[in-house]
């Protein structure tokens, strides 16, 4: 195997360990939502449900301007991918600031925290590890961008970034559902 496909490699490795690491969450998640029939439902429809699915739109939106700045890169239009590296960016920024403020109104509002409840420790700490992707996935991105603006990047390099933010917009489109659309006030 060349060098460069070690790259490719290497990163599919890390997304099948990390891919272990959520589902083994996500199925203590359901094991502790089924194991209790008093599990909180926290989110009505307006605001809670409809702020987690501006989330999950802003999310994808990055995900679909990965694709470009990929697409663009194997073109050998480094202005270009830029650009739309530059708009994944903002769009994995937005979530995050929109993750936060969600936070902030479960704690103050709701009082909801990790401390308060065992659905504030399980939903804090899987969408606490969530974020901490994004936010990784965000260095990521500003390092491949600054590269790629400077030359330095092939298009490879992109494309294993994409598989990086791609990876991390799929584990959000399973909580989302399990973790949000499970736990609305009816």
């Amino acid at each position: 195997m060349n060098p460069r496909g070690l790259k490719t490699l290497g990163m599919w490795l890390f997304i099948l360990s990390d891919l272990l690491t959520f589902a083994t969450l996500l199925v203590i998640y359901s094991a502790l939502r089924l194991a209790n029939p008093g599990w909180p439902t926290p989110f009505s429809l307006s605001p809670g449900i409809l702020y987690a699915t501006v989330m999950t739109i802003v999310l994808l939106a990055s995900s679909l301007t990965m694709v470009w700045a990929v697409d663009a890169m194997g073109k050998d239009d480094r202005k270009r991918a830029v650009q739309w590296l530059l708009a994944t960016i903002l769009g994995g920024a937005a979530f995050i600031g929109l993750h936060l403020t969600e936070w902030r109104h479960l704690i103050q509002i709701d009082g909801i925290t990790p401390s308060t409840s065992l659905f504030g420790s399980v939903f804090f700490g899987l969408t606490g590890l969530h974020m901490a992707h994004v936010a990784a996935g965000l260095i990521y991105l500003a390092i491949l961008t600054i590269g790629v603006r400077r030359g330095k990047f092939s298009a490879e390099d992109v494309e294993t970034g994409g598989l990086y933010w791609h990876f991390v917009d799929l584990v959000w489109m399973f909580v989302f559902p399990l973790v949000y659309l499970m736990a609305v006030k009816v």
